[in-house]
């Protein structure tokens, strides 16, 4: 292979981001998913997001953990655990990043209950630029 295809910095770049991108996906669904229990419950148990996240109860309290590091959520003795008001605006933008995605999907053809699966893949590795083309794509078609 000619050298100059053999940029050696952008592999390593790409993966970096690849496994970044992946981090955050798990933040981001752990507190997507304690927004939805707190909505649902008034509060998240660990046994309750362990149970929807399909993980055991230590992996849900490590991810937990982190959070709390993050500055994403906090817990209550004999309570469960709550959001901050920066996971809960996480949430909020998760939630509203998913939509999009979701609706894009549907207008183009995609039935709903697939565009729904392909999201959670794809809302997490969406650059801020392909979702405004989604959105300003989703105003456009309003009236159909």
């Amino acid at each position: 292979m000619p050298d100059t295809f053999l940029d050696k910095d952008q592999p390593a770049n790409r993966f970096a981001r690849a496994r970044e991108a992946q981090a955050a996906a798990v933040l981001e669904d752990y507190v997507e998913m304690i927004g939805d229990l707190i909505e649902e419950f008034g509060e998240a148990r660990v046994a309750d997001i362990a149970a929807r996240m399909s993980v055991s109860q230590p992996t849900a309290t490590k991810s937990i953990a982190r959070l709390k590091r993050e500055g994403l959520a906090m817990s209550r003795p004999y309570r469960g655990v709550f959001l901050t008001e920066e996971g809960a605006a996480l949430a909020t933008r998760v939630r509203a990043r998913h939509r999009t995605i979701v609706e894009f999907l549907v207008k183009t053809g995609v039935p709903r209950d697939i565009a729904e699966l392909d999201a959670e893949g794809i809302e997490h590795h969406v650059s801020q630029v392909t979702l405004e083309v989604f959105e300003r794509a989703l105003q456009a078609r309003g009236g159909d």
